[in-house]
């Protein structure tokens, strides 16, 4: 089994905090984070054994589905996904060819979406918004070569776009640097 991670997004705090305490009773898995987030809502990722992972997510979702608002189960995720998430990542000033952003509705499946698109190509993520200060909403920022970016950011999309979460995207070549300097 491989690692992998999952993420539970709930209506309420009441829920969200119920649900994760349910997620850890259920299966040896850590707490990445778990918090509210805007517009009130609770989310919780966690992190361990792929059948673990998903045997919490699935009694979270199972339990207490009326609030859920989305989930997901990655196995092997990407591992640069967790400094996008803690906004810790390290991108150059020199090394933005492109900028790529893809929105959506709610935080699990931007996490989704960030993970398709560093799969997909050579790419660095900036980062992982998750709904906080933007009324739910999420986004995902990266940079690399035109054609690069633009893949992943195309690949993120259909990743997201059964979910009717995607929101809106965009690729912007040779980004002004007080842009950047703004965004790094």
């Amino acid at each position: 089994m491989s690692k992998a991670i999952g993420m539970i997004e709930y209506k309420t705090v009441a829920k969200g905090v119920t649900a994760t305490d349910l997620m850890v009773k259920t299966a040896e898995v850590d707490i990445i984070e778990a918090q509210t987030v805007c517009p009130g809502k609770y989310i919780s990722i966690v992190t361990g054994e792929l059948s673990a992972v998903r045997a919490s997510v699935d009694a979270a979702k199972t339990a207490y589905p009326a609030d859920l608002i989305d989930s997901f189960v990655l196995g092997n995720p990407d591992a640069t996904i967790f400094p996008a998430i803690m906004g810790t990542t390290e991108v150059g000033f020199g090394n933005v060819s492109a900028l790529g952003v893809i929105e959506t509705f709610d935080a699990a499946q931007i996490i989704v979406a960030a993970d398709n698109a560093v799969k997909t190509a050579d790419v660095r993520l900036i980062e992982i918004r998750l709904a906080r200060g933007m009324c739910g909403k999420s986004y995902v920022m990266l940079t690399g070569e035109v054609a690069a970016v633009q893949a992943s950011i195309e690949r993120a999309k259909e990743a997201v776009a059964n979910s009717g979460m995607f929101l809106d995207s965009t690729v912007i070549a040779r980004p002004d640097k007080k842009l950047i300097e703004k965004i790094l």
